[in-house]
């Protein structure tokens, strides 16, 4: 009786490390120090993320807030504070000035992707492309994405290259994939 007792015990030991080893591997990723759940839509998430205040205010600024948190989905391309203080001094300011919200709005639809389109997907489908995968914006451009020595790049129309630095953190409504520089179309 004490022998099947332990085996019990141990069998159900592994079952529930076992679990707590799947939770992790599909729990989403912290970003800008904030837990990002995949019950809540992308704003609602993005707004926690001390790295995305200013894409936060540029979304505000384009009056894209009631988009992104509407079903979709959506794969957003997410660029940091940092990615935005890379561009020239002034740059942001003046994109958020109402006169400009056409300009900001085509700029940060550039970053959105219509579905949910995983690194997975993204993998996929650059190996079914000779190394490249291409996707159309909400915007009309195309961002396209190759598999460099640090994981993946993202490129623009102008030809910036960026990087995803966190990948799929998933959404009620989509998926976010952070990325280190603007894009522009």
């Amino acid at each position: 009786m004490t022998r099947t007792f332990r085996a019990s015990l141990l069998a159900a030991t592994i079952v529930l490390s076992g679990a707590s080893l799947a939770q992790a591997k599909t729990s989403n990723p912290m970003v800008g120090g904030a837990a990002m759940y995949p019950t809540k839509n992308i704003v609602e998430n993005a707004v926690n993320s001390k790295d995305h205040t200013t894409l936060v205010a540029a979304v505000k600024a384009a009056g894209l807030v009631d988009t992104l948190m509407s079903a979709g989905p959506f794969t957003v391309f997410a660029p940091t504070n940092a990615a935005f203080a890379k561009l020239p001094a002034g740059t942001v300011e003046t994109l958020v000035k109402p006169e400009n919200k056409a300009t900001l709005t085509t700029i940060l639809t550039y970053h959105v992707v219509p579905g949910r389109i995983s690194a997975a997907d993204i993998a996929a489908s650059a190996k079914a492309h000779r190394g490249v995968a291409s996707y159309t914006t909400v915007q009309g451009g195309t961002l396209t994405f190759k598999k460099g020595m640090k994981g993946w790049t993202i490129t623009d129309a102008k030809g910036n290259t960026g990087k995803i630095t966190i990948a799929n953190v998933m959404q009620s409504n989509g998926v976010i994939h952070v990325i280190d520089t603007v894009m522009m179309p």
